[in-house]
């Protein structure tokens, strides 16, 4: 099985072992997911070279494989298959996006007199966190709404992809066969029983430590 960044936590648990059990549209649809990106078509080479760190520090992958969400939101924005709505005082999704990867690389430049996608991670996450953590405006833009359009994207092309369903265990669609064991810590005989799982409490309350820890470190300026 693949997972991102060999983060696996079903031993040997792979969701391609199922596709059989899926129709030719769903095999054609989901099996596409993992063949080469395709070439950029909405983005500029320049918008694309800061867009995919951004999206590898939201998405904590740091290490290969990865998940190529860049293409997929390339190709939304493209075929301008946004999520159906946004916001009053905020910009279409498209031209929202050109705008906060243009101020994401002016605040590198600003800080750091170089662009964001040259920065080492640990110089990347401290600018994304200052967008996280403000709550007024970042770049006369809503920074709530920033954070949200990052974060819907990348969330979305993330786990539409096989290798983000084996690292949560998922099964794969369900149609046409169905799902016939429904209920808490119940399980399809194909699935597999997570390896050291652990409460998702105290694992939030080391990651929020770490986070403030971390902007103590950096600062929090918007």
């Amino acid at each position: 099985m693949t997972t991102p960044g060999d983060h696996g936590r079903f031993d040997g648990f792979d969701v391609l072992g199922q596709s059989h059990h899926w129709d030719a549209v769903t095999q054609g649809v989901v099996l596409r997911r993992l063949g080469p990106p395709a070439p950029l078509r909405f983005f500029t080479e320049e918008e694309g070279a800061i867009a995919r760190p951004l999206l590898d520090r939201l998405l904590g992958q740091d290490d290969e494989p990865r998940i190529d969400v860049l293409a997929d939101i390339d190709s939304r924005l493209a075929l301008e298959m946004t999520d159906g709505w946004r916001y009053d005082d905020f910009p279409e999704d498209g031209q929202a996006w050109r705008d906060t990867l243009a101020a994401l690389d002016d605040d590198a430049r600003d800080e750091h007199g170089k662009g964001f996608a040259v920065l080492d991670a640990e110089e990347q996450m401290a600018l994304i966190q200052r967008v996280q953590d403000c709550e007024d405006k970042w770049h006369a833009m809503p920074a709530k709404q920033v954070w949200s359009l990052w974060t819907r994207y990348a969330c979305a092309a993330f786990y539409a992809h096989p290798w983000a369903w084996n690292e949560i265990g998922f099964g794969g669609p369900a149609y046409p066969r169905g799902y016939k064991n429904i209920g808490f810590d119940k399980r399809e005989p194909y699935e597999k029983p997570e390896r050291d799982a652990h409460d998702p409490i105290p694992w939030a309350t080391r990651t929020e430590r770490a986070r403030k820890e971390h902007l103590d470190r950096f600062g929090g300026r918007s």
